[in-house]
């Protein structure tokens, strides 16, 4: 199977900084560290998976505390995103990758039930696939796979709002390109969707 790169897209784990959605339940504590869970939840999977190389790519710089404060898996490389809105980010990071690889996923960190499986399904569908899309309950998505690149992809993109996936997927169809998009996953974001998050990581957050 064609190696296939995922590339986790993060922001620190910064109290006051980190799920800001989440601090009116959790605290700005409580949040980063739940923050810092699922960035590590979402590495573990992306090697426990096996289909490529994995790529975190973080803001702000590494030498910031909070990141030395992330258990990572062996292996792992890291960049940074750049400067820019996360269309912009998300563009740079997919055209640096895809002229040196053969398929790449990008993919958050506030999906705790994106998995390892989930994550070969999409390797596997990108194999034919000339985009691979895991759209969220809420709208946006938390996976996408590119073979190719293309800037309009990314721009003028509404992020953060119900309408990512849809408008993703509509200039994915304008390009032409073969797409294949996979069952929905819920993602956290604001106080009802902790009940996605698994119970036993709640010991590790302060609230």
């Amino acid at each position: 199977m064609m190696p296939v790169r995922i590339v986790v897209f993060a922001k620190a784990p910064v109290a006051g900084l980190a799920k800001t959605r989440l601090i009116p339940t959790l605290g700005a504590s409580g949040a980063a560290t739940l923050t810092r869970r699922m960035l590590e939840h979402t590495l573990d999977e992306a090697a426990r998976a096996n289909v490529g190389p994995v790529e975190l790519c973080g803001t702000p710089g590494r030498d910031g505390t909070a990141w030395k404060r992330v258990a990572m898996p062996a292996g792992i490389c890291w960049t940074e995103q750049g400067s820019g809105d996360l269309g912009r980010r998300l563009s740079s990071a997919a055209r640096r990758l895809l002229t040196g690889a053969d398929a790449a996923m990008f993919i958050g960190t506030d999906c705790p039930q994106l998995s390892a499986e989930t994550l070969r399904d999409a390797a596997r569908s990108l194999q034919e696939a000339d985009a691979t899309l895991v759209p969220t309950a809420d709208g946006g998505y938390a996976l996408l796979g590119l073979r190719r690149y293309d800037a309009r992809i990314f721009q003028g993109i509404a992020w953060s709002t119900p309408s990512v996936a849809r408008e993703t997927l509509q200039r994915l169809e304008t390009l032409g390109w073969r797409v294949d998009v996979l069952a929905p996953l819920h993602d956290v974001d604001v106080a009802e969707d902790l009940r996605w998050v698994p119970e036993d990581w709640f010991e590790f957050v302060d609230v």
